[in-house]
């Protein structure tokens, strides 16, 4: 049986943006597969929202993007901070659908490039039915899994996420062990390595 990482993303978030292609290489570098799940982050609850906001929440959003256009320039991608505190909860169940369809890679890399270049609008479900034509996935289900199952599969994956500890993404669950960040990767990968899963 092929070792399971668990990992939880959320395409708004820059972060988990960052760690995409690092990700992948886990499952390219080790005899792993990685079970993507969708982890909504409610960016209000511990950032406020955007009139609420005081000066130290500020800084800390400005200083965030900074830090991540940073290391976006040195890749040579574009990173644009979001025009609002969006709802993504529609464009995370299509990670499930996308999952479905084992298309997750290809789904993620289309999603997070439009979204930090300002060209898709996440909470319109059109646009997200356009970035899973573009991934090659048939979207002509979709509605009927975002408002059926995919909704309810959804929200408790985000209560089961928090019963496990997670507050954060991207968020790797290695036999129940939580690494939250995308620089915990080095260790992720350390511990594949002793577990002697290279490839």
């Amino acid at each position: 049986m092929m070792f399971k990482l668990i990992h939880y993303t959320d395409y708004k978030s820059p972060y988990a943006y960052l760690a995409l292609e690092d990700t992948l290489k886990l499952e390219n570098d080790f005899r792993i597969s990685i079970d993507w799940w969708p982890y909504t982050l409610d960016i209000p609850s511990y950032l406020g929202d955007v009139e609420s906001r005081d000066a130290h929440q500020w800084r800390k959003v400005k200083y965030a993007y900074m830090d991540c256009r940073r290391i976006a320039n040195k890749r040579g991608l574009i990173l644009k901070g979001p025009k609002k505190i969006y709802d993504s909860r529609d464009v995370d169940i299509a990670l499930l659908y996308a999952k479905e369809q084992n298309a997750v890679p290809a789904f993620s890399r289309v999603v997070f490039e439009r979204f930090f270049n300002h060209s898709i609008d996440v909470e319109d479900r059109a646009q997200v039915k356009q970035a899973l034509l573009q991934a090659g996935i048939d979207e002509s289900s979709f509605d009927a899994f975002a408002d059926g199952p995919g909704g309810v599969i959804h929200d408790k994956i985000r209560e089961e996420a928090e019963s496990q500890g997670v507050f954060g993404v991207p968020a790797y669950l290695v036999e129940g062990e939580l690494f939250w960040g995308g620089e915990k990767i080095p260790e992720i990968r350390a511990l594949l390595k002793e577990k002697g899963l290279e490839r």
